[in-house]
């Protein structure tokens, strides 16, 4: 069930670090992505912004702009609820992390810089036991 209290929120988000690096790239509208597998695509009037697995982009020859790691909050966080988005990203960027967020059905998905991974995790669970 989503949940939508932001504290609860908080204190169940369970950030996870997916493994790999995944890269921000972008393509023409209508390409083909034959052998691609995008865990995010976004259509801009520019052209479709893909996240993928980094070596995929490589193999296909893809300029990438953005080389991030993907963390996972696990909770079931409500598409309406208020607040969660504002409260990792305040605490990120306090810490000097950028982070690129998608909210899928069920969770949010956030990408932060490669290098900067572990330390972002740190941070997530401070802010988890810090809720309540």
């Amino acid at each position: 069930m989503a949940i939508s209290d932001l504290n609860l929120l908080l204190q169940s988000m369970q950030p996870v670090l997916h493994e790999g690096v995944y890269a921000y790239c972008v393509v023409p509208h209508g390409t083909e992505l034959q052998g691609l597998s995008p865990v995010v695509t976004v259509t801009e009037a520019e052209g479709l912004t893909l996240v993928l697995p980094e070596q995929q982009a490589l193999n296909a020859g893809l300029a990438i702009l953005f080389r991030a790691a993907w963390i996972t909050l696990t909770v079931h966080s409500d598409l309406q609820a208020v607040g969660l988005t504002a409260a990792f990203a305040t605490v990120l960027g306090e810490a000097g992390i950028s982070c690129n967020v998608v909210a899928g059905a069920y969770h949010d998905h956030i990408f932060v810089p490669v290098e900067k991974a572990e330390s972002a995790m740190d941070t997530l669970r401070a802010l988890q036991r810090g809720a309540g």
